[in-house]
């Protein structure tokens, strides 16, 4: 207690010392684009035409031979040349959640072609490695004789064996995050690639039914995995976490049901958590299932799914240090779990905290905490100072993203980076001779590894800028994805997006669009109190999207799409609402009438917002009390 005292009081210092990098502001559209690029400089098998990191070369194009798979491509995980299903796996689930949330920020940034070819290459390669039902390869190499070595990967002369689970020898955690994986890309390739989302649908269904059927540890089986990824919180996180994504996927009510019918033995509703990550998943799965909670989908879970919320709501109010047990944090304000690659939980956790708050925000509701309640801005707030941090806001001035500012880490714990390019001079590179030659030079990195993430600073915000330290030094896939999603929303801002509506990915532009023109406004707007109808330039139109009973009582979401049709821009409405018994999303209560949400300011011609509300009722009288078109 007398330590979190000392750094409340330091905290005021620390923030005069950051005061003037955080004036500056930060460049979160560069920022984005370079740590989309980092995923390139990871990627194994052929490089592609229009690969951008062309320091790198075709690598590891014999994996899987010897066991008569085809298991070329993916990625390495971090400094090493191993691929590891896992954390493969969930850097797939996590690129592809910060598209299906913030996918019109990462387009009109043009870094959603990218984005999307950087969930591509990893979703193709779980693909390979799901050769039948019951089978699925977790890992190419291993990190025992690949640490003995210090090569490119374009070198490689250490073992890459493939290991693989099935139902002699089970992996529920393994299977549960590649069917996570693959049902969340599905997501972000069904507009743009239909049969492609389906291929990866019926992937994701088929592990998630292997996970659930044959249980046990993936370590268990592929143990020369435990010293690297050890799955310490078991598989249950891992089969809630499956069940969310799918249902979200694909809206089936079997998804849903496990989710309900599951929460409470497999510890969904009982793990109040403080970190999220590759391991451990009920924060992840808890802030999904309140997401479904909120968007009226828990039909009669609905108590399950509020005892879900609430654990969601611990992990953050944990975070902005309000809740019953928080995080630890650093002098300088970065939320510090473990001294090896801290900064892995840094961005999921913040990531977490953003979609988080659009929820609340969404849903018109404040967060509930130990000490009060929270507006849903403060936990916004919260990742944006982590990113800040990340970027340089901190006691040290350091960026820990690599070519990101000016005072970065020149030193990666990362083979590819620290030995000179296969193109440059492609002579051998021996297996020890690498440690001797490049592992033990002081210089800088003969290769940018734009975009990377390192491990970051120490509890006290200390940091060594040195090769060997690979604690702070090393980089991961891992610690990139999530900042896909946090970068996008920051640079990208809100948009008037409501996060509960249901999810279209745009299709992917890699330019920026050309701005639309402008329609002059009229000299005067004009008021026009006018009934809704479907041929004034107001129109309405209510449907039933689900119904469920909860407690002998049944219940409807309706959607509503009020729609523009005028040829000018609707600058102000007011609704009048009758007959509504419940809860109302995407509006504004003003008085007695319903305007615009806080987010929208005006409704361009020919456009159409939504907004959604429950009750036991018939559906209520929407009607138009007055409008202004410009």
């Amino acid at each position: 207690m007398e330590k979190f005292a000392r750094l409340i009081s330091l905290a005021p210092f620390f923030l005069l010392l950051c005061l003037p990098f955080s004036l500056a502001g930060h460049d979160y559209g560069q920022a984005l684009s370079k740590s989309i690029l980092f995923f390139e400089a990871q990627r194994s098998g052929y490089l592609p035409h229009d690969q951008r990191v062309t320091w790198r070369s075709n690598s590891g194009l014999n994996d899987g031979k010897a066991s008569g798979v085809d298991l070329v491509g993916g990625y390495y995980d971090a400094g090493d040349n191993v691929k590891f299903g896992l954390p493969m796996a969930f850097t797939v689930t996590m690129m592809s959640w910060s598209i299906i949330e913030y996918g019109k920020q990462l387009g009109s940034s043009g870094e959603l072609g990218h984005a999307m070819k950087a969930v591509k290459w990893g979703s193709d390669y779980l693909i390979k490695a799901h050769p039948q039902p019951d089978v699925l390869y977790g890992e190419v190499g291993d990190g025992n004789t690949d640490h003995y070595c210090w090569q490119r990967p374009e070198d490689m002369t250490t073992d890459r064996r493939a290991y693989k689970i099935d139902p002699s020898n089970p992996g529920s955690d393994l299977a549960g995050e590649t069917a996570a994986a693959m049902a969340a890309a599905s997501i972000v390739f069904r507009r743009s690639n239909p049969s492609y989302a389906n291929e990866l649908l019926a992937h994701a269904r088929q592990l998630f039914n292997f996970a659930d059927k044959y249980r046990g540890k993936y370590d268990s089986s592929i143990t020369v995995a435990q010293k690297y990824y050890r799955s310490v919180s078991g598989y249950n996180d891992e089969l809630l976490w499956a069940a969310a994504w799918l249902y979200q996927a694909t809206n089936s009510q079997y998804y849903l049901d496990y989710l309900g019918n599951n929460g409470d033995s497999m510890g969904g509703t009982g793990w109040g958590m403080t970190e999220f990550g590759w391991d451990v998943k009920y924060a992840g799965v808890q802030t999904l299932v309140a997401k479904f909670l909120m968007q009226g989908k828990a039909r009669h879970h609905a108590p399950v799914f509020e005892k879900y919320q609430q654990k969601a709501e611990y992990f953050m109010c944990s975070c902005l240090g309000k809740g019953a047990r928080n995080v630890q944090k650093t002098p300088g304000g970065l939320i510090f779990r473990q001294r090896w690659n801290n900064m892995q939980f840094v961005t999921s956790a913040s990531f977490l905290a953003t979609v988080y708050s659009d929820y609340l925000v969404s849903a018109g509701r404040n967060l509930n905490c130990a000490a009060g309640k929270v507006a849903p801005s403060q936990l916004l707030a919260f990742a944006k100072s982590q990113v800040d941090y990340i970027l340089g806001d901190n006691p040290r001035a350091t960026s820990y993203m690599v070519g990101y500012g000016n005072n970065y880490p020149r030193q990666v714990h990362h083979r590819g980076s620290s030995i000179v390019s296969y193109k440059v001079d492609p002579t051998f590179v021996t297996c020890r001779g690498g440690y001797a030659t490049w592992f033990s030079r002081k210089g800088s990195d003969p290769n940018l590894l734009t975009g990377a993430i390192v491990g970051g600073p120490d509890a006290y915000d200390n940091f060594a800028d040195e090769r060997d330290n690979y604690e702070q030094t090393e980089p991961a896939t891992y610690n990139n994805a999530p900042l896909l999603g946090l970068l996008a929303r920051l640079s990208g801002g809100h948009g008037g997006y409501n996060q509960l509506l249901p999810v279209v990915v745009p299709a992917p532009v890699e330019k920026k669009p050309a701005p639309q023109p402008k329609i002059s406004p009229a000299p005067q707007p004009k008021i026009t109190p006018a009934p809704a109808s479907t041929s004034a330039p107001i129109a309405i139109v209510q449907k039933t999207t689900a119904s469920w009973i909860s407690k002998g009582k049944t219940y409807y979401r309706y959607s509503t799409i009020l729609t523009n049709k005028s040829v000018k821009e609707l600058k102000d409405i007011k609704l009048s609402i009758l007959k509504l018994y419940g809860p109302l999303w995407g509006l504004t209560k003003s008085g007695n009438s319903y305007a615009f949400p806080s987010w929208i300011t005006s409704l361009p011609a020919g456009k159409s917002l939504e907004f959604v509300y429950i009750h036991s009722a018939s559906a209520a009288d929407v009607s138009v009390s007055s409008y202004t078109l410009a």
